[in-house]
């Protein structure tokens, strides 16, 4: 990551009212593109879809919709942006529960 896009990671996490020390990436599973939607389910539209090897960071956790990925079946939904989430069943988090605080 050039100055110019941690400049831009930071101004926008400093928006959200995130601070960027506290933030951890996650790795998505290995061979899987992750569609992250508006809300914590499957029925909540496609905001765009994540490439291949990339880490997140989790902003907050949320429970929905129960999904099965390849690290397990989960309810728990991680909020990565504003407006976007992605199931934790797709996340390597070493945890099978919260691994950050609960949004809302």
């Amino acid at each position: 990551m050039g100055v110019d896009e941690t400049k831009e990671a930071a101004t926008a996490a400093e928006l959200d009212g995130v601070s960027t020390m506290s933030v951890v990436r996650y790795p998505i599973a290995p061979g899987y593109r992750v569609n992250v939607r508006s809300g914590p389910g499957t029925q909540h539209r496609i905001v765009r879809t994540l490439a291949l090897d990339v880490r997140v960071p989790i902003y907050c956790q949320t429970p929905g919709e129960w999904i099965s990925g390849p690290y397990g079946t989960t309810n728990i939904w991680d909020n990565i942006a504003s407006g976007e989430f992605i199931s934790d069943a797709y996340v390597k988090t070493g945890s099978d529960g919260y691994v950050a605080k609960r949004c809302g």
